[in-house]
């Protein structure tokens, strides 16, 4: 099995036509889940996970992967905000590493410094009330990630 970790630059040659990219924004306690559509322009909110044991976690993910056509990941690396890499982007990439032993589909990183506080920000701009931004704002949080990842794309092809 090939490594899971593969270069932004190498993804686009690795999907097929009319293939779907899944978005994960992993926090500590939820994933938040966002869905490319199939000409991969754009990013839709899908939902947010509660975390558990990582096979349950990793079992979930895997599920909706099917159930959409998901051929490949995207995961929102939490680096510091000086670009040094601390214990979340460890454990994030532990994640990948993990879930590359289960899956063919490759996984690229996308820096998501701040990508949580400008979806808040976005939200209190709607005035989306307190309890509104915590149920939506982690798989908005996944959607601003792929987003990232899907212009990049565009506008290298």
């Amino acid at each position: 099995m090939s490594p899971p970790e593969i270069a932004i630059e190498d993804l686009g040659a690795r999907l097929g036509r009319g293939q779907r990219l899944m978005g994960l924004d992993l926090g500590t306690k939820t994933i938040g889940l966002a869905l490319s559509d199939v000409e991969r322009r754009l990013a839709s909110p899908l939902e947010t996970l509660k975390r558990g044991k990582f096979s349950a976690d990793a079992a979930a993910l895997l599920a909706r992967a099917e159930k959409f056509g998901v051929a490949g990941f995207v995961i929102g690396l939490p680096l510091n905000m000086d670009g040094s890499e601390g214990p979340r982007a460890q454990a994030t990439r532990a994640f990948a590493r993990n879930l590359g032993r289960l899956t063919q589909a490759p996984i690229v990183f996308w820096d998501e410094r701040l990508s949580t506080a400008a979806v808040t920000r976005a939200l209190i701009e709607q005035d989306a009330s307190r309890a509104k931004r915590a149920e939506v704002v982690d798989r908005m949080a996944a959607a601003y990630i792929l987003q990232g990842v899907l212009d990049r794309l565009n506008r290298d092809a």
